[in-house]
């Protein structure tokens, strides 16, 4: 991929189709589950709570499955993953991974270490996570990191 083909910085990359696959879900258990619980008769205001509260837990913990994506701006990328973002610079950035079989691309840092970034999923989207991949590396490339830190 050459310079003039990367994208307009900034730029966010998300797996789109999971995203929504989730949140659907989601808000759709939520509403079921509530819906149940408010039509059981034989239910105590407690129970009713308890219905709601896990019904409110389940679609909390698919928000945060439809969290990631990456971030890329002129200063570097952010990683924003399940539970954890990280800042990086494009100094730190020395190649964008995705094989065959990769859940998700990962990031080969300057420190040695390797981190994923599951904001680029193949799951569901194989093209667009490929064309994703591709463009982050394009941008890393074109910022002189890969070059200048290896």
């Amino acid at each position: 991929m050459s310079e003039s083909s990367t994208p307009a910085l900034p730029v966010t990359f998300r797996p789109g189709r999971t995203r929504a696959v989730l949140l659907t879900v989601g808000v759709a258990m939520f509403a079921a589950i509530t819906a149940v619980a408010l039509m059981l008769e034989r239910l105590g205001p407690g129970e009713r709570a308890s219905f709601v509260f896990t019904a409110a837990l389940f679609l909390g913990v698919l928000v945060m499955l439809s969290r990631p994506k990456v971030v890329a701006d002129s200063e570097g990328v952010t990683v924003v993953n399940i539970t954890r973002t990280r800042r990086l610079a494009w100094a730190e950035i020395l190649r964008v991974n995705l094989r065959p079989g990769d859940p998700w691309v990962f990031l080969d840092l300057s420190d040695g270490t390797s981190l994923p970034a599951l904001g680029i999923q193949p799951g569901i989207a194989k093209e667009s996570a490929i064309r994703d991949a591709r463009a982050l590396r394009a941008l890393a490339d074109s910022r002189g990191t890969g070059a200048e830190a290896a």
